[in-house]
């Protein structure tokens, strides 16, 4: 409001509903009566000994039970009824007014059975605080309702209805100027209309928004005509100073919090500058889902709150002219988010001059409160943090895969907090293992002289040697293809059949292995420098840089270049070069004489 803060209290529940305030808060369990309750019986048991009878499978949904046929079968009381017949009518009554009229959801027509111990027995119903439960829903109900995408608003509207015709007499309608106990009933016959609802939301903004603190009713209550026709027993102090009371509000498991010193002028004191209101986002993600439990043991310590509310009373001074503080409105001027209406929609009324008579009520102290610990709901932030960093994401998985599968043991060991494919971990089993000096995969061997020495690697790609695609006997058959196309104009090979192994190459295992990013494209023009065949095929699926078209795995470590006279001389043989297509054809066999292979022995 651009005047404070104001909301429904436990004073208004009070004064507009009748409801006790003070009393066992309002909880237990949802169901499983025979679990958590000392007596208890089986739900549907429970049913047909409080009300006779069964309802047809057809009203039944679940927990709940269609409020027609509570109304079809006890809407007359029999006149020849007896005591037990009274007592039945009794509890139906008192099922369909807690579920319909106080505790009611959007649906509206469903009576859920969790009243069942509360119906047991009528004598002790009136020791619970029926007020702080209905405030809680009511609390729940309009926090669900701000969310944008929410349009119905459940919970007892009668109560919010009649706050706002009380408190607001600009917004009230005409012709009901008589009322009675509990005040509520003044607006009974009350029927607004359902045109123009569009228009109506926004002229109902602009009315809020250009407000002042003389257009509300801080203590309607105080009147002289409505204090002779409330129930004596609302008035005593026993009950009037719940209504000062900061504590938690319980209504199973719904926990709210009854901020009543933030709108101190409802109880007819000076509104000082507030604490920070107490977070309970976390409260607000629970509604009871995901399975019943005793509740007054799940909340434990919010029913420990409610049970010495009387230890968190707070003093008010009352004064003649209650309302906000000078202080209070100049940091509500700075803070708050005063309208509802967007800027140009109206006539901009944001003053922020501190009234008369805000500077003639002075300051007041700000009254002591209990000290709780704030319960935010972290869930979003924590999702936040983890969009991006998860190393199990779906997109990247593969790719993590494909560079650690090669290191994974036969039954796929755990690797960065996920499992390996268990496919890829038995393929690289021994029956699969690359035959290189009898090593198996990861490491490299070589022949030499007859002795046998291994170098050991890590590739940073692998190939699944299981592939059709990707397998030894792929590039062999393709390679014999492409001699038997050979025509007679170019040379004709006869190398000896492609084998899958390793060049006979002799590795000088301390020369530098330059990395990927590091290695610099060669020059065509230079190739005759080097005492290798660029144009050779490849050892293995293992030889990474050879079968993606980088430099073979017999370029590193050789001996230094020698001069090109002497490399052309010993090579007479023209090398017909296939046309790049981009498939990487020009790797799958050589194409120089077949006396090239033995030069590098």
């Amino acid at each position: 409001m651009p005047f404070g803060e104001c909301t429904v209290t436990l004073q208004d529940v009070a004064f507009q509903l009748g409801l006790p305030v003070d009393g066992e808060a309002v909880s237990g369990c949802l169901g499983e009566f025979e679990t958590y309750i000392e007596g208890g019986r089986p739900a549907w048991e429970w049913f047909q000994d409080l009300f006779g009878e069964l309802p047809p499978p057809n009203k039944v949904k679940q927990m709940t039970v269609h409020f027609t046929w509570f109304h079809e079968r006890f809407s007359v009381l029999p006149p020849d009824a007896n005591e037990e017949t009274v007592r039945i009518y009794a509890r139906a009554y008192i099922i369909m007014l807690l579920s319909t009229q106080l505790f009611g959801d959007k649906s509206a027509n469903r009576v859920h059975i969790r009243w069942l111990p509360f119906l047991a027995n009528l004598d002790e119903m009136g020791r619970y605080s029926w007020g702080s439960a209905a405030l809680a829903w009511l609390y729940r109900c309009m926090c669900r309702v701000a969310n944008r995408n929410v349009t119905n608003l459940a919970g007892p509207l009668q109560l919010l209805q009649s706050w706002i015709f009380w408190r607001f007499p600009s917004l009230r309608p005409s012709g009901f100027d008589y009322f009675s106990f509990p005040l509520a009933s003044r607006w009974a016959a009350y029927l607004p209309p359902n045109d123009g609802k569009e228009q109506k939301v926004i002229s109902y903004r602009l009315a809020l928004d250009r407000m002042s603190a003389r257009d509300i009713l801080w203590e309607p209550y105080s009147a002289v005509d409505v204090l002779p026709v409330v129930h004596p027993e609302i008035l005593t102090e026993e009950h009037s100073r719940i209504w000062r009371v900061v504590t938690s509000l319980i209504y199973f498991a719904v926990i709210e919090w009854h901020q009543v010193d933030r709108v101190v002028p409802q109880l007819g004191g000076v509104q000082h500058i507030p604490e920070d209101a107490l977070n309970v986002d976390w409260l607000h993600a629970k509604d009871g889902r995901g399975g019943d439990r005793w509740f007054p043991h799940y909340y434990r310590d919010w029913h420990l709150h409610w049970g010495s509310r009387v230890d968190a009373v707070i003093s008010i001074e009352r004064v003649a002219d209650p309302g906000p503080s000078a202080d209070y409105l100049d940091w509500w001027y700075r803070e708050a988010h005063r309208f509802l209406s967007p800027g140009a929609a109206f006539t901009d009324p944001r003053g922020t001059q501190i009234p008369e008579e805000a500077l003639q009520r002075g300051s007041s102290q700000v009254p002591r409160r209990s000290q709780l610990p704030h319960m935010p709901d972290n869930r979003r932030v924590e999702r936040r943090r983890r969009v991006g960093t998860r190393e199990s994401g779906r997109e990247w998985r593969w790719i993590y895969d494909m560079l650690h599968e090669d290191d994974a043991p036969e039954e796929a060991a755990d690797v960065g907090g996920h499992r390996v494919r268990r496919s890829s971990g038995r393929r690289r089993g021994p029956q699969a293992a690359t035959q290189f000096g009898g090593r198996a995969s990861g490491t490299t061997g070589t022949e030499t002289a007859g002795d046998t020495f291994t170098q050991s690697f890590t590739p940073t790609m692998t190939m699944d040697v299981d592939d059709q695609m990707g397998s030894a006997h792929f590039y062999s058959d393709f390679a014999a293809v492409m001699r038997d196309d050979a025509g007679p104009s170019h040379v004709q090979v006869d190398a000896a059949p492609y084998q899958p192994s390793a060049p006979d190459v002799v590795f000088d295992t301390t020369a530098y292995h330059p990395h990927m990013t590091e290695m610099q494209p060669q020059v065509p023009d230079f190739q005759g420098q080097y005492a290798v065949d660029l144009n050779q095929p490849a050892g293995s699926p293992l030889d990474t840089w050879f079968t993606m078209g980088g430099t073979p795995q017999s370029a590193y470590g050789i001996a230094p270049p020698v001069d090109d006279a002497v490399q052309v001389a010993g090579r007479p043989t023209r090398v017909r070069r296939p046309t790049r297509c981009g498939t990487g054809s020009h790797l799958l066999d050589p194409f120089e004489d077949a006396a090239r292979d033995d030069t590098d022995d």
